[in-house]
C-alpha cells in the first residue's frame, strides 16, 4: 500500500502548513499585517535589535517593546538631551541662534564623526545645533555644551540632573555626544521618554530632526536615510553608533492623525536598524510590512 487516500478523499491540511502559507503572504504583502491596536502590545515584530519601544503618542500607550529595561549604550542617542538643554536654554532668553560661537582647542580634538570644526572659528549657535542634529557631529555638541555650560563637565551635570527631572531612572550621561564612556549607560524605554518629552515640551526640535541636510562653509551634511521615504510620515530621527551599543535610532512618525514613537538599540547593522524601524511603524500604522526586496536595499545602506 502506498499510503495515498481514497479517491475523493482529501488530506488534511497541517496548521503548520497554513502557518507558513499565511507568513508568506504576509511578507509579500499580499494579505495585510494585523493592527497594532488590535494585537496591543503581546503583538508581535520580527525585530533583530537587542531592544526596542514602540509607543503611541496620543495616548501614551506601549504598542510593543522588547528588553525595555536592558542595560545599554546610548551612542549618539545623547544628542536628544543636548538639544533638549540648548532649546530649553532658547526659550529661556539665554541663548539665541545667532549666538557666535568661538571654537575651542577642546572642541577642535572632538574623535568624529564631525564637523571639521578649527580652534578659533566662530559658527552660529543655530549652525552648531543642525550639526547636532542632522549630521550627528561630535564636534558641534561639545561646541553646544561648552557655550550653554563653560565646559563639558558643568553641561553633564545639567544633562543628569535634567534626566532625574525627566525621571529617567535608568540613564547615566557622562559626555554631550555619546562618544563611549563606560559610565554612560540608558533603556529603551528611558530613551523614548527622552525624544518623547523633546518633542512634546519644543516641538519646534522637529524640524532640524526632521531634516535631511543643510550647509556650511560650502560643505553639504546630507543623511540618506529610507525611513524618511518608506515609511511616509516620518517626523523627526535621530541615529547613533559605537561598536559597544551597535546601531541605535529613535524615530517619530505620524499619519491619519496616528502619531507613534518608536526606539530601536542594539541593531546588528545601520540598514538592520531602520529595518526594524520601519516594521515596528508599520505595525503601529496597522500597515503591511515592507516588502522583502526594499528591505534588502535598506541592508544595503551607507552611513551618513
Amino acid at each position: 500500500m502506498t499510503g495515498r487516500p481514497p479517491r475523493g478523499r482529501r488530506r488534511p491540511v497541517s496548521s503548520l502548513a497554513v502557518a507558513i502559507g499565511l507568513g508568506l503572504l504576509l511578507e509579500a504583502g499580499i494579505l495585510p499585517a494585523p493592527s497594532a491596536a488590535a494585537a496591543g502590545s503581546n503583538g508581535t515584530v520580527p525585530v533583530s535589535a537587542e531592544a526596542v519601544v514602540l509607543i503611541d503618542l496620543e495616548s501614551g500607550k506601549v504598542l510593543f517593546e522588547k528588553n525595555p529595561e536592558e542595560d545599554r549604550a546610548p551612542a549618539s542617542l545623547v544628542k536628544l538631551m543636548t538639544l533638549y538643554l540648548a532649546y530649553d536654554d532658547l526659550r529661556a532668553g539665554r541663548v539665541t541662534r545667532g549666538d557666535p560661537v568661538t571654537i575651542s582647542v577642546n572642541t577642535m580634538r572632538t574623535p568624529r564623526f564631525r564637523m571639521g570644526l578649527m580652534a578659533g572659528q566662530v559658527v552660529p549657535f543655530e549652525t552648531l545645533l543642525a550639526g547636532v542634529a542632522i549630521a550627528s557631529a561630535n564636534d558641534a555638541a561639545t561646541a553646544v555644551a561648552e557655550h550653554l555650560a563653560e565646559n563639558e563637565e558643568r553641561f553633564v551635570e545639567r544633562m543628569n540632573a535634567e534626566g532625574e527631572r525627566l525621571k529617567l531612572a535608568h540613564t547615566v550621561f557622562a559626555n554631550p555626544h555619546g562618544l563611549p564612556d563606560p559610565r554612560q549607560r540608558t533603556t529603551a524605554r528611558d530613551m523614548a521618554t527622552l525624544a518623547e518629552q523633546l518633542l512634546r515640551d519644543f516641538p519646534e526640535s522637529r524640524v532640524l530632526l526632521g531634516d535631511t541636510d543643510f550647509k556650511w562653509r560650502g560643505r553639504v551634511f546630507q543623511r540618506r536615510i529610507p525611513l524618511f521615504r518608506d515609511p511616509g510620515g516620518v517626523t523627526a530621527l535621530k541615529t547613533g553608533f559605537t561598536l559597544e551599543a551597535g546601531y541605535n535610532i529613535a524615530v517619530a512618525a505620524g499619519r491619519a492623525g496616528q502619531r507613534l514613537l518608536c526606539v530601536v538599540l542594539g541593531a546588528e547593522t545601520r540598514g538592520m536598524s531602520f529595518i526594524d524601524a520601519g516594521r515596528l511603524l508599520r505595525f503601529g500604522f496597522g500597515e503591511p510590512p515592507t516588502s522583502p526586496t526594499r528591505e534588502r536595499r535598506w541592508r544595503r545602506s551607507t552611513p551618513q
